[in-house]
């Protein structure tokens, strides 16, 4: 019987909740069930049971030794020394593609692992794992992957597999994958940090459910910034209404005062946006200019 998966086996270096949800994800296109490497054999098992058709590599040589595509799945911190060590492996000659899925480096890091049978590409899934593989392998489909290839034909063999995941391939060259990465950290994780900033202050104030109360606003204000930009703000900032911020301040120096330099920083961001996009009009400069002076 002709298998139709198009890989012959493949191989996780890494443990963690992405390793776990793109390997559920894979291995139903693998001929032979999946192989997965990491320090912790606890994690290892674990990592196994999640994905299921899978087994543990008795070390990283095997893992290269046997698979034709393989994911580095490790910490931003650790890939440069992972793959000094797969680089010390013996050289493969049978055709291989080797992906890692870090955001912030392209595949330049993967260099030593190139040859005239190993092509390499960064490729990351811009979404959140949240250590439920299940549903993860379901948002991945029409999820955005941030591609960079080493060579046309690797990112040619990225878009393959991001296909099989059901996602959408974004090219990044090499020169701006920091950036990249950079706004996709101030669009997500800092979101995280100003809504919970804004929970603080709600609980203060004496709001029992601040997240309840919180969610129909964010979320509106969420849809209408993806669709409009800066044109969906509302808000005393948009309208000039210095009583309102100096308010504001007070307020939060005196019952909230962690969240005052926060606050200040994103007022401030928020009026250089709407200087640069609507500051032509003398009225709208000195209106600005008046709330800068108390920011």
């Amino acid at each position: 019987m002709v298998s139709t998966s198009p890989y012959r086996r493949i191989g996780i270096i890494g443990t963690g909740r992405v390793a776990s949800a793109i390997g559920h994800a894979l291995a139903a296109h693998s001929n032979d069930s999946l192989v997965i490497w990491g320090r912790n054999p606890k994690k290892c098992a674990e990592a196994v049971a999640v994905i299921g058709r899978a087994q543990t590599a008795g070390d990283m040589a095997h893992l290269a030794r046997d698979c034709d595509l393989i994911m580095l799945a490790v910490a931003d911190d650790a890939l440069a020394h992972i793959v000094a060590a797969l680089a010390q492996t013996e050289p493969s000659y049978q055709p291989r593609f080797i992906f890692h899925v870090s955001g912030r480096s392209g595949a330049a890091i993967l260099d030593p692992l190139r040859s005239a049978t190993s092509m390499t590409a960064a490729i990351h899934p811009a979404m959140t794992f949240t250590g439920k593989p299940t549903s993860e392998v379901k948002h991945m489909i029409n999820a955005r992957f941030a591609v960079t290839g080493s060579t046309e034909q690797a990112s040619a063999a990225a878009q393959k597999l991001v296909a099989l995941l059901g996602g959408i391939m974004v090219p990044i060259e090499e020169a701006q994958r920091a950036l990249y990465h950079a706004a996709l950290c101030h669009g997500a994780n800092h979101l995280v940090t100003l809504i919970a900033g804004a929970c603080q202050a709600l609980a203060t104030a004496g709001v029992a459910e601040p997240s309840a109360l919180l969610a129909p606003l964010v979320r509106a204000a969420l849809d209408v910034s993806l669709n409009q930009g800066m044109a969906g703000l509302s808000g005393p900032l948009l309208r000039g209404d210095d009583e309102t911020i100096a308010k504001h301040l007070a307020a939060l120096s005196q019952q909230c005062p962690t969240l005052l330099p926060p606050y200040s920083a994103m007022a401030l961001a928020t009026l250089d946006q709407l200087e640069r996009l609507h500051g032509e009009g003398q009225a709208s400069i000195i209106r600005w200019a008046s709330l800068e002076q108390k920011l």
